[in-house]
C-alpha cells in the first residue's frame, strides 16, 4: 500500500489515553512481525509515551523483543536530551515544529474530511475538546505555512456550518469545526504521504452512536466527548475579537444557552443571577430591568457587541442564544459608562440564521395563568444556500402576583444572512415587542410594613400601590445590521449599525412615594406624559479593522476603530399628586387631573464619537500582553422650550486599559490589569464651570483554571473606584460638587462546566464591600449597591444511559445577604435563601420540562433605590414547557 492511515482513539479528557489499548496496539505491531522501525516510532509518538508509561510499554515490547531489539540503538540515538540553556531550548522548539503546508477538505459520502497537509507525512499531536456544537483540536509544536495565513470555509458540507484552521499562539496552531444541530462526530487517521486527516460526520440533536469498531487491519482509535453546554471558553466581548478566556486579563463569565433552558431563564436578570457580583436591582413599571454589577447600577445592556438601551424583560429573550458579562470598565472598546457600565458589561448574542432547516415549536403554561407559545424557524431561502433566515416568534398572556396586573405581549424577530462572495457576510436583524399592560409588575411597596414593623400589621407582597389602571401599549423596536469582508486571512474589516426606538402608551403614570405618618396611608405621585412625547430614539454605528501580524517571534492582533453614537429624547411632564390609598383598606381613586402646562419640556440631543485602538500581543506561547487606549468626544445638546435657551455641553475622554496574562502551564492563567472608564457628567457648578466627566480606575488581578477539558473556574480581587462624583456645595446648597468618591472592593469566584458524565453545573460567591469614601452629604463609610456576601449555584444531572436515558434534574440556591436599602443606609433589605428546582425529559428532538422557582414561598425584597421602599421578589411559581423540534 502506498498510502496507509492509523485511525485514532481518544478518552473524551484531555492527555488520558488508554494505555491498555496502546499496549494491545504495540502488540499487534510485533505480531504481525513489521520489521520497519518507523513504524513502531509512529506509534510511540502519535501516544505521546512519557516515561510515566514505560511500565507499559516494557510490557507490550516483550512479546516482540526479537522484532525491536536490533534497533535499540537507533532509539537510543533519537532520544533528545533536555535543554540546559535558553539557546537550546529554542533550538530545539525550532527543530521540532511541523510545518503545515496546505488545509484540504474532501467531501465523503458521510460528510467531511479535513485533511492538514504535512512535508513528509509528519505526525501531529492533537489535544482535543468540544464547545457545544464546536469541535476543536489544538496542535501544539505545529505553524502553519499557508499563504493566507489561516483556512477559512463557511458552509463547506451539510450539517456541518464552518471549519477554520488558525494560528493559535506562536507554535500551536486550532482546528475549530462547527456543526450545524448538534456535535459531529468524529475520526481522526495519520498518513505518512498526507499528514493528519479528520474525518467528520454531522451530528444530529439525538445522542450520537458511537462508530462501528474496525476491522483487524487498522488499530482504532476513537474520538468521544460531549457537548460542554455549561462552559464556553471563548468570547469577543472582552476584547472585539474571538478570544480564548484564558488569554483575556480581566473576570469575565458567560451563561450559555444550556443554562438558561435549563433554568427556563425569562429576563435578563433571571439569567445573570448565575453570574457572581451581579445583582437585581427592580424594574421600571414592568419593562427595563435594572441590575448592578460590583456595586455600581448598570443602565443599558449590548445586544451581540452594540449598545442597546432598550433592552428588557419582555418576550426580547426568545431570542437570547447566551449572556456574556465582562466585569469592570470597558470604555476603552465600547465608549462612556452611560452606554457601558462602570462596574461592567451584559452583552447578549441572539440566535443567528443556520444553513440547514431548522424548526421548533413550544408552549409554556404556569402560575398566574402564564401562557405562552414561540417558534423558531431557519434555513436556506435558495438552492446554494448563500441566503438564509431565522424567524424567532412569541405570544405570552399572564397576569402576575401583583394585584391588578395582567396583559399579554407578542415578539417577533426576522434576520437575513447573506453571503456576498466567498470574503464577504451580512447579516440584516431586527425585532417587535408590543405590550399590552394593565399596572406595573413588580412594584415598590414601603418599607415600614415588609422588611421593617409595622403596627398596622404586614402589606401583602401582592399589595398594588398603583391599583387599576387603564390598558396601556408599549412598542419596543430595533434594526441593524452586520457586515464584514475579508481582504485576507489576516486583514477584515467590520461595520455595524443599529438603529432603536422606544416608545410608551402609558401617558399617566402613578407611583407610590412614602408612606404617612399613620403608617397606613401611600402618597402617590402622578407624572402625564404629553401625547406627542417621544421617549428615545438611538443610532449607533461601528467600524474597525482587525489585523494579525508579527514583528520578528512576537505576535500582534490589532484592533482600530470607531464608533459613532446619537441619542435623542423629547420630553414633556408635567407632575402632581395622585390620590393617596390606604395600604391595608385600599380604595382606589385614580382619577386623572392635569393642568395640561407641563412641568419640564425640553429636547435633548447627545452625540459621541469614539476612536479606539487595542494590541493583543503573544510574546511567548504562555506570555500575553493586552495594550488599549480609548478617545471619545461627546458633546450634548438641549433645548428648554419653557425657559426657551439652548445649552451646549462638551468635552473630550481617555481610556486606557492595560493586562497581562502568564500561563505556568497550559491549564492555568495569571492575570492582572488596570483600567479607566468615564461617564458624561451633566451640568455646571455655581461658578458656572462645567462639571467633568465621572472616572472610574480599577486594578484586577486574577487565576482562571482550566480544571478540565469540560470544567473551568475564576478568581478575582479588584479594586474599583469612582471619582468626580456630585454632591451637594456646602457653600451653595442649590448647586452641585465633584468632591465624591465611591470605591468597591471585593473577591468574586466562579466555576463552570461538567463535573461528571452528566452532571453540570455553575455557580459563583461574591465579597462586595461598596462604600461611600468622600461626600459632603453622605456619612463616609455608608455601603451601597450591593450585599456583602452573596452565592449562587445551578446544577443539573442527566440519566446518561438505561430506560431513563434523557431524564434530568436540577437544584439550584441563591443566597444575598444583607443590603443596604439606600446611600443614606437608613433601613436594610434582609438577607435571603431561596431553593430553585427542575424536572425535564429529553429523547430525540423531544423536551418537556417543568421548572420551580422560589420552592419553599421565602419572602424576599430588593433594594428600590428609596428611603421608604422596597420591590418584592416573586413567590413560588411552576413553569411547564414542552417543545419539538422537526
Amino acid at each position: 500500500m502506498n498510502v496507509w492511515r492509523v485511525k485514532r482513539q481518544f478518552w473524551d479528557r484531555r492527555d488520558r489515553f488508554n494505555f491498555f489499548t496502546l499496549q494491545y496496539g504495540i502488540r499487534n505491531i510485533c505480531n504481525r512481525r513489521l520489521q520497519n522501525w518507523s513504524v513502531v516510532k509512529v506509534q510511540l509518538i502519535v501516544f505521546r509515551l512519557s516515561w510515566g508509561v514505560g511500565f507499559w510499554l516494557v510490557a507490550a515490547l516483550s512479546d516482540c523483543v526479537g522484532v525491536v531489539s536490533p534497533t535499540l540503538a537507533q532509539i537510543g540515538t533519537e532520544i533528545k536530551q533536555p535543554a540546559r540553556t535558553i539557546a537550546e531550548w529554542r533550538s530545539q522548539i525550532a527543530q521540532s515544529l511541523v510545518e503545515i503546508t496546505a488545509v484540504q477538505l474532501n467531501q465523503t459520502e458521510t460528510g467531511l474530511e479535513v485533511v492538514l497537509e504535512t512535508p513528509q507525512g509528519e505526525i501531529l499531536q492533537p489535544v482535543t475538546l468540544t464547545l457545544g456544537k464546536t469541535y476543536i483540536a489544538n496542535i501544539p509544536n505545529a505553524i502553519l505555512a499557508l499563504p493566507q495565513g489561516e483556512f477559512r470555509a463557511e458552509n463547506p458540507a451539510s450539517g456541518i456550518t464552518r471549519v477554520r484552521v488558525t494560528q493559535a499562539t506562536t507554535n500551536s496552531i486550532r482546528v475549530t469545526v462547527t456543526g450545524q444541530t448538534a456535535l459531529p462526530t468524529v475520526e481522526l487517521y495519520d498518513s505518512p504521504s498526507e499528514g493528519l486527516i479528520f474525518s467528520f460526520t454531522p451530528g444530529t440533536s439525538a445522542a450520537q452512536t458511537p462508530p462501528a469498531p474496525a476491522d483487524d487491519e487498522t488499530i482504532e482509535i476513537l474520538v468521544t466527548g460531549e457537548q460542554d453546554g455549561y462552559r464556553l471558553p471563548d468570547t469577543s466581548v472582552g476584547t472585539r475579537t474571538d478570544t480564548p478566556l484564558r488569554d483575556i486579563p480581566q473576570s469575565i463569565q458567560i451563561v450559555p444557552q444550556q443554562v438558561l433552558e435549563d433554568r427556563q431563564v425569562r429576563s435578563i436578570i433571571e439569567g445573570l443571577e448565575n453570574v457572581s457580583g451581579v445583582y437585581s436591582s427592580g424594574n421600571f413599571a414592568g419593562g427595563r430591568d435594572y441590575f448592578v454589577i460590583r456595586g455600581f447600577e448598570a443602565f443599558n445592556s449590548f445586544v451581540n457587541g452594540l449598545p442597546d438601551p432598550q433592552v428588557s424583560n419582555d418576550g426580547g429573550f426568545l431570542n437570547v442564544e447566551r449572556l456574556e458579562v465582562l466585569r469592570g470598565p470597558a470604555s476603552v472598546l465600547y465608549g462612556d459608562s452611560f452606554l457601558s457600565s462602570l462596574g461592567g458589561t451584559v452583552n447578549l448574542v441572539t440566535k443567528q440564521p443556520l444553513r440547514d432547516p431548522f424548526y421548533e415549536i413550544s408552549a409554556t403554561i404556569g402560575s398566574f395563568n402564564e401562557y405562552q407559545g414561540a417558534i423558531d424557524l431557519t434555513g436556506p431561502l435558495n438552492d446554494s444556500r448563500t441566503v438564509l433566515y431565522r424567524f424567532i416568534g412569541g405570544y405570552l398572556s399572564n397576569d402576575t402576583f401583583v394585584d391588578f396586573n395582567e396583559g399579554t405581549e407578542l415578539f417577533i424577530a426576522p434576520s437575513l444572512s447573506f453571503s456576498i462572495g466567498q470574503n464577504t457576510d451580512l447579516i440584516v436583524e431586527g425585532d417587535v415587542s408590543i405590550t399590552d399592560r394593565n399596572g406595573t409588575e413588580p412594584e415598590a411597596i414601603p418599607a415600614v410594613g415588609t422588611v421593617l414593623p409595622n403596627p398596622n400589621g404586614r402589606i401583602p407582597r401582592s399589595f398594588s400601590g398603583v391599583g387599576p389602571v387603564e390598558n396601556t401599549r408599549t412598542i419596543n423596536s430595533r434594526i441593524g445590521y452586520r457586515l464584514e469582508h475579508r481582504f485576507n486571512e489576516n486583514l477584515r474589516l467590520r461595520n455595524a449599525f443599529r438603529y432603536l426606538v422606544g416608545d410608551s402608551g402609558q401617558r399617566d403614570l402613578i407611583f407610590p412615594l412614602s408612606l404617612a405618618d399613620d403608617n397606613r396611608t401611600l402618597n402617590r405621585e402622578l407624572v402625564s406624559l404629553a401625547d406627542d412625547t417621544e421617549l428615545a430614539r438611538f443610532y449607533y454605528l461601528d467600524t474597525n479593522l482587525l489585523g494579525q501580524f508579527s514583528t520578528g517571534s512576537v505576535n500582534h492582533q490589532l484592533l482600530f476603530g470607531f464608533s459613532l453614537s446619537r441619542t435623542t429624547d423629547d420630553l414633556r411632564l408635567e407632575f402632581g399628586n395622585a390620590a393617596p390609598v390606604d395600604i391595608f383598606d385600599p380604595v382606589y381613586d385614580n382619577t386623572i387631573v392635569t393642568t395640561g402646562i407641563p412641568d419640564i419640556d425640553r429636547f435633548t440631543t447627545r452625540d459621541t464619537l469614539g476612536v479606539y485602538l487595542q494590541d493583543q500581543i503573544t510574546i511567548a506561547e504562555n506570555l500575553k500582553l493586552l495594550l488599549g487606549g480609548r478617545v471619545d468626544f461627546f458633546e450634548e445638546r438641549q433645548i428648554d422650550r419653557l425657559l426657551d435657551e439652548r445649552t451646549t455641553q462638551s468635552d473630550t475622554a481617555f481610556s486606557p486599559r492595560v493586562g497581562i496574562v502568564y500561563q505556568p502551564i497550559q491549564l492555568i492563567s495569571l492575570y492582572a490589569s488596570y483600567s479607566r472608564a468615564f461617564t458624561p457628567t451633566i451640568g455646571q457648578s455655581a461658578d458656572g464651570e462645567a462639571f467633568r466627566p465621572g472616572r472610574g480606575t480599577q486594578y484586577e488581578v486574577g487565576i482562571r483554571a482550566d480544571i478540565n477539558d469540560q470544567l473551568s473556574a475564576n478568581l478575582a480581587f479588584y479594586d474599583l473606584t469612582r471619582t468626580n462624583v456630585t454632591t451637594d456645595d456646602p457653600d451653595n446648597p442649590s448647586f452641585s460638587v465633584q468632591t465624591g468618591e465611591q470605591r468597591s472592593r471585593g473577591i468574586e469566584l466562579d466555576i463552570s462546566g461538567e463535573i461528571l458524565p452528566g452532571w453540570n453545573i455553575i455557580g459563583g460567591y461574591a465579597y462586595t464591600d461598596a462604600r461611600v469614601t468622600e461626600d459632603n452629604l453622605i456619612p463616609e463609610g455608608n455601603r451601597f449597591g450591593a450585599p456583602e456576601h452573596a452565592i449562587n449555584l445551578w446544577t443539573t444531572y442527566r440519566i446518561q444511559a438505561g430506560d431513563l436515558q434523557g431524564l434530568g434534574f436540577g437544584l439550584g440556591f441563591y443566597y444575598a445577604g444583607e443590603t443596604a436599602a439606600n446611600l443614606a443606609n437608613t433601613f436594610e433589605i434582609p438577607s435571603y435563601f431561596r431553593t430553585d428546582a427542575a424536572i425535564f425529559y429529553e429523547r430525540d428532538q423531544f423536551r418537556a420540562a417543568v421548572n420551580f422557582r422560589n420552592l419553599f414561598n421565602v419572602d424576599y425584597y430588593k433594594a428600590a433605590g428609596s428611603t421608604e421602599l422596597v420591590t418584592p421578589g416573586e413567590p413560588f411559581t411552576v413553569q411547564g414547557t414542552i417543545s419539538w423540534q422537526f
